[in-house]
């Protein structure tokens, strides 16, 4: 954090509180593939019942 002449400049790290890590990409990754799965489980499964 920096006091330039009459305002405060912080970075962005500062400004989050946080470190931005790359856990989120294989988060929503995960999740992504995950609920393609699930969706087309439920629609694959019962198509095939039917016949």
């Amino acid at each position: 954090m920096k006091v330039v002449d009459d305002h405060i400049e912080v970075t962005d790290e500062e400004a989050t509180s946080a470190i931005k890590g790359q856990g989120v990409r294989y988060v929503l990754g995960i999740s992504l593939t995950a609920v393609i799965v699930v969706l087309s489980a439920i629609w694959i499964i019962p198509a095939l019942l039917r016949t």
